[in-house]
C-alpha cells in the first residue's frame, strides 16, 4: 500500500530531500512534494538504508526529559527487603567462601559511596530481625555448587551511624468552648432559601454526569454516525456507555433509560410542524416537496455504496468543516497541520494541497468538486414527469462578424431600430428579444456583438442557445469572427442556419460564400449538404420570412419542451446598475416559472424579485421557459453567464449566496500574485520595466469583461497592464482613492463620474478617461502603452571628411585642414575618427565625438558640403594625423510600437 512522502520521512526520521536523492540513485524519480506517494518497493529500500535512523529515533523517544536515571551503587545502599522466613530462623553462620569472594570482587568494582547515615522508616517488628545485605548480581551456579553448597545467610551489615531526629508529639487542639453559629446569621428571605435549595438540588443531579467525556464540547457539532444495531433493534451503545450522550439509570430526569431520537425523526417532525404553521400549501409546492424527498432518499441509497474513505468537497473548506467531514476532533486536525509546518486556527480555510495532506494522514482520499457539483445549484427534479413537459419557444442566437447585419435583421423582424441607438453603430451588449413570428409560435432571439473583443459573449450565447444563426455578408468574405462563431456553435453541439445577407448590394455573390463554406466542410442544402441556409436582405426584408420558416423547422425537429410548474432556473445574460432602480439583471428563464416575489440566487448575490419587465419595458407578473426578462431585486450584479435558481425560502438563498461569496473571496485573495525574487531579477535585467494600472467601470458586466480581456492582452515583456478593479456602476470616490493610492487610470465605459468623484480626481490628480465605443478605448490605451515604450535609437551616416594637413597652433590646439569626400559635415553632428579602418576616437562605449570649431577660410560656418575644403578642431582631442578619416553621423530616435 502506497504512503505519503511526509509520512515515510517521519517514520524513518530523515528529511524528504534525503529520501528523494536516495531513490534517485536507485532509479526511482519522484517529486519532492509532501503529498508524493511512495510504493512498497521504494519503502523496502528506504527501510534497509535508513534503519539506523529509526533506531536513533526509538532511543530518543525513550529519553524522559527532566529525570536522572538512578545509579547502581545507590540502589545497593537502599534498605533491603526482609529476608525469607527460613533465613530468619536460621542461626547466623559464617558465609560461604565463594559468596564472600564474589561480594569482595563486587565491592571493588563499585564506586565508593560515603554513607552518612540511614533513617529506618519501616515499622518495628515484634522480634528483632536480621538485616541482610542485597545479594551480588546473579550468576548461574554450577551443578556441583547447587548440590553441595546450601544457601547460606549473608553476613549482617550494621550501619555505621543512624541519625534520628526527635520530633515533638502533637497533642491536638484544646477545646475551650462552643459558639452557636446560627445566632450570628442574618435572617434570610424565603426566596433566597428557595434559590439555595434549588442550586443544591441542581448540583446533586449534575453529579452523576461528571464522569462524561471531556471532549463532548468539541464533538457536539459533529454529525451523528449511524451505529450498527444489535439483536433487539436498538443502536449499539444507545442508552448505555459513558459517552457524551449516555445517561446513567436514575440520572438527571429520574428515568431508567432514554430512547435516542434519530436525526430523520427530528427532521420529519420539523417539516410537519412547518407545514402546519404555513396554513396549507399549493398543489404545486406539495408535488415539488414530495419529489424532492424522493430524490433525497435515492441519493441516500446511492451514498451507501460509495466508498466511505472518499471525501467530495470544494476547495478552501475550513478546519472545522474538514474535521466534521472526517468525523475527527478539530484538535487532531490542527495538530496534524502543525506537524506539517502549517499553523492554522479552527475557522481558517485550507487550500487544496494542505487538504490532501491532512486527509491523507487520516486515511481519506479527496475529490475536489465545484459549488454546482456540490449541490448548491443542482436543478431540482431533473427527471420531470413527461406529462408535465410542455412545448417551449426555441432560443436562437444570432452571431457573425461585425457590421454584417445581425442587429439590422432583428430590427426588421421586430419593426424596431436598435442600430440607431448603438454607439458607433455596432452592438456592444448582448440583447434578448421574444417575438411572435407566426400565430401561436414565438422565438427568443439573442443578439451577440460581432467585435473581436466580445469573444466571451459569443461563447456564452452559443452555450445557452438551441439554434445558431450565423450571418455572413454576401459582399464580404468569411471573416475571423465568423469562423469563431461557427466554432462556438459546433462546440456547443447546436444546429446552424446560415443567413447570407446583403444580397441586394452591388458585388454581392452568395455562391462564393457557399463555396468558402464548403472548403470548411460545411455544405448547405443548395450544395447537397444538410445545413439550412437562406439568401436574405435585412434592409429590405427579402426572404426573411423564409429564414424564419427554416428556424421553426429546426425547432420542430428538436422537440423542445420544459416543465413550467416548478422552481425557475436559467442563465444571467447581463447585469447593470441603474441610478433610480438599483441593480438590474437580464435573465433568460430555461426551466420553471418565475414570478414577482420569488426568491432567487445567482452567484454570490440573492434577493426577492421586486419587479419584472419584458424587452419592451412593460411590466410582467410571471414568465415561463425560454422567456427573457429584466429583474429588479438582487443585491448585486452577478457575472454574465452565471446560473440562477429559485428557492423556497429566503434563508436557504442567503446561505447559498454567502457560501459562494466566501469561496470567491478566497479564490480572489489567493490568486493575487506576490512579486517573487525571480520577477524582481527579471525586471532589473530589463532595466526599463513599467506597469500600467487600470480601474474599469462600465454599464454592464459583459462589456467590462470584454474590455478587461482586450486590455490585458496588450501587455508585453517590458510593460505590464494590471486591472486593479472592475465593477458595474458609476465612478465613485472610492474608485478615485484607489487610483490615487496605486497610480492608476480610471476608464469609464458608458458611465460618468459623480460630482464628488470628479472633484476628488481633480484634487488628487487622477486621470479619468470616458468612452462609448470599445475599440476607441482599446486604441487609446494601446497608444499610451506605446508612449511608455523606450524609443529605438538608430544611427544615420551623413558624410566622410579626409584630413589632408595638420596645423598646431598655441592656445588653440590642433587644427585639421580637411576635405569633404561625401555628404556634408555640420558643427552639431557627432563624429568619430578612423585610422586604418579602426576607430581611435571616441573609444568609450556609447560616447560621441563633437566638433569645437568648423571654418571655411576665416569664417565660422554651420556646415560644409561635399567637394569643399574646411578647417576643424575636435573637442578634447588633438592626436589627429594626415590621412585620418572623420565619419559624420547623427542619432535618430524611433518611437516604439506594439506591432
Amino acid at each position: 500500500m502506497s504512503q505519503r512522502l511526509v509520512k515515510v520521512a517521519k517514520e524513518l526520521n530523515v528529511g524528504t530531500d534525503s529520501i528523494v536523492e536516495y531513490l534517485a540513485e536507485k532509479g526511482f524519480t519522484i517529486e519532492a512534494k509532501p503529498s508524493t506517494k511512495i510504493s512498497d518497493e521504494m519503502h523496502d529500500l528506504l527501510l534497509q538504508e535508513f534503519s539506523g535512523s529509526i533506531a536513533i529515533k526509538e532511543l530518543a523517544d525513550n529519553i524522559v526529559i527532566g529525570t536522572r536515571p538512578a545509579t547502581k551503587p545507590v540502589e545497593e545502599e537502599k534498605t533491603p527487603p526482609p529476608a525469607p522466613p527460613q533465613v530468619e530462623k536460621a542461626a547466623p553462620a559464617d558465609p560461604a567462601p565463594s559468596t564472600v569472594k564474589k561480594a569482595e570482587l563486587d565491592e571493588k568494582d563499585k564506586p565508593k559511596v560515603k554513607v552518612i547515615g540511614k533513617i529506618d522508616l519501616s515499622p518495628k517488628p515484634p522480634q528483632p530481625k536480621t538485616e541482610v545485605v542485597k545479594e551480588a548480581p546473579k550468576e548461574e551456579p554450577t551443578k556441583a555448587e547447587s548440590e553441595v553448597t546450601p544457601p547460606a545467610p549473608v553476613e549482617e551489615k550494621v550501619p555505621d551511624e543512624v541519625l534520628k531526629a526527635d520530633a515533638p508529639k502533637l497533642q491536638g487542639l484544646k477545646i475551650l468552648g462552643k459558639i452557636d453559629a446560627k445566632k450570628l446569621e442574618t435572617p434570610k428571605s424565603k426566596k433566597a432559601e428557595k434559590e439555595k435549595a434549588a442550586k443544591a438540588k441542581k448540583d446533586k443531579e449534575a453529579k452523576p454526569l461528571a464522569s462524561s467525556d471531556t471532549s463532548t464540547a468539541q464533538k457536539r457539532k459533529r454529525k451523528r454516525k449511524k451505529l450498527p444495531s444489535d439483536g433487539d433493534g436498538r443502536a449499539a451503545g444507545a442508552g448505555g456507555g459513558t459517552g457524551a450522550g449516555a445517561r446513567k439509570p436514575g440520572g438527571r430526569f429520574g428515568r431508567e433509560e432514554l430512547k435516542e431520537v434519530s436525526k430523520k425523526e427530528i427532521d420529519d417532525q420539523i417539516k410537519a410542524t412547518m407545514a402546519r404553521l404555513s396554513g396549507g400549501k399549493s398543489k404545486r409546492q406539495k408535488i415539488r416537496r414530495e419529489s424532492r424527498k424522493d430524490k433525497v432518499e435515492r441519493q441516500e441509497q446511492l451514498s451507501e455504496a460509495v466508498d466511505e474513505k472518499l471525501l467530495q468537497l470544494t476547495e478552501f473548506v475550513s478546519v472545522s468543516e474538514l474535521a466534521s467531514l472526517m468525523d475527527t476532533a478539530v484538535t487532531d486536525v490542527i495538530m496534524t497541520c502543525m506537524n506539517l509546518g502549517v499553523i492554522v486556527s479552527i475557522n481558517q480555510r485550507l487550500d487544496a494541497e494542505i487538504i490532501e495532506l491532512v486527509a491523507g494522514e487520516f486515511g481519506f482520499e479527496i475529490e475536489f468538486i465545484s459549488a454546482e457539483e456540490q449541490g448548491l445549484f443542482d436543478e431540482e427534479d431533473d427527471d420531470d414527469d413527461p406529462e408535465d413537459m410542455k412545448p417551449r419557444p426555441p432560443i436562437v442566437t444570432v452571431m457573425g462578424h461585425v457590421d454584417h447585419g445581425k442587429t439590422s435583421l432583428l430590427d426588421y423582424i421586430r419593426s424596431a431600430n436598435v442600430v440607431s441607438g448603438e454607439a458607433g453603430g455596432i452592438t456592444q451588449h448582448i440583447g434578448a428579444y421574444e417575438m411572435e413570428v407566426a400565430p401561436g409560435k414565438s422565438i427568443t432571439f439573442l443578439d451577440t456583438p460581432g467585435h473581436e473583443a466580445f469573444t466571451a459573449m459569443r461563447a456564452r450565447g452559443a452555450k445557452i442557445t438551441d439554434i445558431a444563426v450565423v450571418i455572413i455578408a454576401a459582399d464580404d468574405a468569411i471573416m475571423p469572427q465568423t469562423k469563431e462563431a461557427i466554432s462556438h456553435a459546433q462546440a456547443a453541439g447546436v444546429p446552424i442556419v446560415f443567413a447570407i445577407n446583403k444580397i441586394d448590394k452591388d458585388g454581392a455573390d452568395a455562391e462564393r460564400i457557399k463555396g468558402e463554406l464548403s472548403r470548411m466542410n460545411l455544405l448547405v442544402e443548395d450544395w447537397g449538404g444538410k445545413i439550412q441556409s437562406a439568401d436574405i436582405s435585412a434592409k429590405t426584408g427579402l426572404n426573411v420570412d423564409l429564414l424564419l420558416e427554416k428556424i421553426l423547422l429546426e425547432a420542430e425537429l428538436l422537440e423542445l419542451t420544459a416543465n413550467p410548474n416548478r422552481l425557475a432556473s436559467g442563465v444571467v445574460i447581463e447585469a447593470s446598475l441603474d441610478k433610480g432602480r438599483g441593480y438590474v439583471t437580464k435573465l433568460l428563464v430555461q426551466k420553471g416559472n418565475l414570478a414577482v416575489s420569488d426568491i432567487i440566487t445567482s452567484g454570490e448575490f440573492s434577493g426577492k424579485v421586486k419587479a419584472m419587465f419584458n424587452e419592451r419595458g412593460k411590466k410582467v407578473k410571471s414568465v415561463g421557459p425560454s422567456a427573457p426578462v429584466l429583474v429588479l431585486g438582487l443585491n448585486g450584479a452577478p457575472q454574465a453567464g452565471e446560473k440562477f435558481r429559485e428557492f423556497d425560502n429566503e434563508q436557504d438563498a442567503r446561505a447559498t449566496a454567502a457560501y459562494r461569496g466566501q469561496i470567491n473571496r478566497e479564490q480572489t485573495n489567493r490568486a493575487n500574485k506576490r512579486i517573487s525574487l525571480d520577477e524582481i531579477g527579471r525586471r532589473l535585467a530589463l532595466g526599463s520595466f513599467k506597469e500600467l494600472n487600470l480601474i474599469i467601470k462600465g454599464d454592464v458586466d459583459g462589456s467590462i469583461e470584454a474590455m478587461a480581456d482586450s486590455l490585458q492582452k496588450l501587455s508585453i515583456e517590458t510593460i505590464q497592464v494590471n486591472i486593479l478593479h472592475q465593477a458595474v456602476g458609476q465612478i465613485v470616490e472610492s474608485d478615485v482613492l484607489l487610483a490615487s493610492a496605486s497610480d492608476a487610470i480610471i476608464i469609464g465605459f458608458q458611465v460618468r463620474p459623480s460630482i464628488a468623484a470628479r472633484k476628488l480626481a481633480e484634487k488628487e490628480g487622477v486621470e479619468i478617461k470616458l468612452y462609448s465605443i470599445i475599440y476607441e478605448a482599446i486604441n487609446e490605451i494601446k497608444a499610451a502603452i506605446e508612449g511608455m515604450l523606450e524609443p529605438t535609437k538608430e544611427e544615420k551616416i551623413l558624410g566622410q571628411v579626409e584630413i589632408r594637413e595638420v596645423f598646431k597652433i598655441s592656445k588653440v590646439g590642433t587644427v585639421a585642414g580637411s576635405f569633404v569626400l561625401e555628404g556634408k559635415i555640420a558643427r552639431s553632428n557627432h563624429i568619430r575618427v578612423i585610422r586604418d579602418g579602426i576607430v581611435i576616437y571616441p573609444t568609450k562605449e556609447n560616447a560621441h565625438g563633437e566638433l569645437s570649431t568648423l571654418k571655411r577660410f576665416k569664417d565660422d560656418v554651420k556646415e560644409v558640403k561635399a567637394g569643399l575644403e574646411c578647417g576643424l578642431t575636435i573637442k578634447n582631442y588633438n592626436d589627429v594625423k594626415v590621412g585620418d578619416i572623420i565619419e559624420v553621423y547623427e542619432i535618430n530616435e524611433i518611437r516604439g510600437t506594439l506591432d
